[in-house]
């Protein structure tokens, strides 16, 4: 199997979780609540050095990449996720189920020291970056093209997961403008999304906030289902790059406004 079909799989696999059970669901506080944020088990509320939060899993692709190395590490007053990539690709995975009709804001911390000079990310043999958030969506596979149908069976096939409905990567690129949307080569339900770009903030921790519910529309042109996992990955299996990267908290929010001072 080519290596570039196989790194494909491996940025799907890091978005792969099956659908959560209602134990591993995160609980969504309803308009009107107490509460602002509804957070994904948070990376912050460990100790450096533990086992990751509840509900955080580590995704390796067996027999085929070298994984990046993920723990938790003091960085100023929080604990946060490092990642260290050599040539490797892997990530964490966190399933939940979020309806973006609610929350569709999404934000998370990073910060990334430096760029992978040689990624291109719409190119398939230098498709890595130092930083991506992914979101992974329910869906009625069978509604989709017949050759999207033909390319999830094959996944199944190669990798024994279901491949999600629609998956969206934000990433931290080295030269593509911000906002940039990057399809997949492979096939049309993986869209990036620059999220960051270019090197004026490495070394800094950005604050980023995205609208999932407009960032999917805009990618796929259709009202976004369900997300069903998220997930944290630094990659440079293609490039071959040493890089790291690191991760603070992650929540789904409501629109500013929702709730009461």
């Amino acid at each position: 199997m080519r290596g570039g079909y196989v790194c494909c799989l491996a940025l799907c696999l890091a978005a792969c979780a099956g659908t959560p059970s209602q134990s591993e669901r995160v609980d969504i506080p309803p308009v009107g609540g107490s509460e602002r944020h509804g957070l994904v088990e948070r990376f912050s509320k460990a100790r450096p050095g533990d086992a990751f939060p509840s509900g955080w899993r580590v995704w390796k692709l067996s027999g085929y990449k070298k994984p990046t190395h993920y723990r938790l590490v003091r960085d100023g007053e929080h604990t946060v996720v490092k990642a260290s990539a050599d040539g490797s690709a892997s990530g964490l995975v966190y399933p939940v189920h979020v309806d973006l009709k609610t929350h569709p804001i999404l934000s998370w911390r990073w910060k990334v020291p430096e760029l992978i000079p040689q990624a291109d990310n719409t190119r398939r043999h230098t498709e890595d970056a130092p930083a991506r958030l992914i979101v992974a969506f329910e869906g009625d596979r069978d509604k989709l093209p017949l050759h999207e149908r033909l390319f999830a069976q094959q996944f199944k096939l190669f990798t024994n997961t279901e491949l999600p409905y629609a998956t969206l990567m934000y990433i931290w690129a080295a030269r593509t403008p911000r906002d940039t949307i990057i399809p997949s080569s492979y096939t049309g339900r993986i869209k990036m999304i620059v999220a960051e770009s270019g090197p004026s903030k490495l070394g800094e921790w950005q604050e980023e906030r995205r609208n999932v519910y407009e960032d999917y529309k805009r990618a796929f042109g259709e009202e976004p289902p369900p997300v069903k996992s998220i997930a944290i990955m630094t990659d440079t299996d293609n490039t071959g790059a040493r890089v790291d990267a690191y991760y603070g908290d992650i929540s789904f929010m409501a629109p500013a406004g929702t709730y009461p001072d």
